[in-house]
C-alpha cells in the first residue's frame, strides 16, 4: 500500500513538472480562467496549452466546465499552490546559501 501511494504521489508531481504547468498554475491560483485567456497571458500555442491542461486534469490537479464554446479550468485543490509556495521557500533558502558560499569563496 505504501508503495501504491508513493507512486500516487510521484504521478502528481510528474503532472506538474513542467515550467509551463507551473506557470499555468500560478495564473489559476486566482481564479479560473478560460484556454482562451491561459495561452494568450503564457504567450504559447493554444494545441500546447491545452495538452498541459489535459495533462492536469487527468491527474486530477484540475477540473474544467464549459460556457458556451468556452472551456473554463480552476484548480480542483488548493493545496497545490501551498505545495508550489513551499517549493518557492525552499528555492530561497537554496539562493541564500549559493549566495553565502559564493561570498565565502570571494572572500578567500
Amino acid at each position: 500500500m505504501k508503495e501504491k501511494i508513493s507512486q500516487m504521489k510521484a504521478d502528481i508531481l510528474k503532472a506538474i513538472a513542467h515550467p509551463t504547468r507551473i506557470r499555468i498554475l500560478e495564473l489559476l491560483k486566482d481564479g479560473e480562467l478560460c484556454v482562451c485567456e491561459i495561452f494568450e497571458e503564457l504567450n504559447v500555442e493554444q494545441a500546447n496549452t491545452s495538452q498541459h491542461l489535459a495533462v492536469m486534469k487527468k491527474q486530477d490537479i484540475l477540473q474544467s466546465r464549459k460556457e458556451g464554446l468556452k472551456v473554463i479550468y480552476s484548480i480542483k485543490y488548493p493545496e497545490i499552490i501551498e505545495l508550489l509556495d513551499v517549493l518557492g521557500q525552499i528555492l530561497v533558502k537554496q539562493a541564500n546559501e549559493n549566495m553565502k558560499t559564493f561570498g565565502e569563496i570571494a572572500n578567500g
